[in-house]
């Protein structure tokens, strides 16, 4: 792996995990890890280009067929790909379709960037994981094979104690807390072999556990909001990212496109960006 290399474009492909959720800003859009590694990538390179293709609920078939082939035609030095726990997360789940379909996938991204990067993801410890644990460990296993066959990254986040902390997932149970996204923009950003900034794995402080009747509360209040909805679009066939795209994706085109920053000279993290079409450079 080149040390601190330059990378000049990335485009970030998956589900809500790719796409923020729940790292919220003020504007009600989310940021997340993938933003958050464009925004520090980008200090590095004049010019740099970023697509974040991702998009809420998606399962991994709808990311092969629709995310991934337009990711290909941008043509990015690096193109990450997260995808396929939402099958696993399905009562009825066909592992061996949800493998084929990841290689599809892998198979149309790999030659069509520098460097394809992959994820083991991390889960929140609980009887959620638990019960789902052996579909995960099976996806994950497929996701080294392909990464040894086709030449790409493993981000292991699965063996990380820290982000399987329940502190590190937001009220829904789902999706990571701001500082879990930024934990994993770390973690991806090591892996490109960028110098550590800080240890993105480092033990949170000891938890202090919440009265009895605090736990309940949440329990009910988690079982109300997030809990029973999901249960709902799972049995009448819905999702979360129904009539969504990605965030550079056009709605009315369906073409994707990227987004440069606003201002190349300023110091730090990019703050905006602005929007540039594929054919223009």
């Amino acid at each position: 792996m080149q040390i601190n290399p330059r990378y000049t474009s990335l485009v970030a492909v998956g589900d809500s995990f790719t796409e923020g959720m729940s790292d919220l800003l003020p504007d009600g859009s989310y940021r997340g890890w993938a933003d958050v590694l464009a925004e520090r990538l980008a200090t590095r390179t004049p010019g740099f280009r970023y697509a974040n293709l991702a998009v809420r609920g998606k399962l991994i078939g709808q990311i092969a067929t629709d995310q991934a082939p337009m990711a290909a035609a941008l043509g990015a030095d690096v193109i990450t790909l997260v995808g396929g726990l939402n099958d696993t997360l399905r009562p009825k789940c066909d592992m061996g379709r949800v493998r084929g379909l990841l290689e599809q996938a892998v198979e149309t991204l790999a030659p069509a960037c520098k460097q394809l990067v992959l994820m083991r993801s991390p889960g929140r410890q609980g009887p959620v994981l638990e019960r789902f644990r052996p579909r995960m460990e099976e996806l994950f296993a497929h996701v080294d094979d392909l990464a040894a066959r086709h030449g790409a990254l493993v981000v292991d986040l699965y063996g990380s104690r820290t982000l399987g902390d329940q502190r590190m997932w937001d009220v829904d149970r789902l999706h990571l807390t701001a500082e879990g996204h930024r934990r994993v923009a770390e973690a991806v950003w090591q892996a490109l072999g960028h110098g550590q900034e800080d240890d993105w794995d480092s033990p949170l402080p000891p938890a202090v556990l919440a009265a009895w009747a605090t736990r309940r509360v949440d329990d009910v209040r988690f079982a109300r909001q997030y809990l029973g909805p999901w249960i709902g679009r799972r049995l009448t066939g819905r999702s979360s990212g129904d009539g969504r795209s990605g965030a550079q994706v056009d709605p009315v085109t369906g073409r994707a496109f990227w987004v440069t920053p606003h201002d190349s000279a300023a110091p730090g993290p990019v703050q905006t960006w602005r929007r540039v079409e594929p054919d223009a450079g």
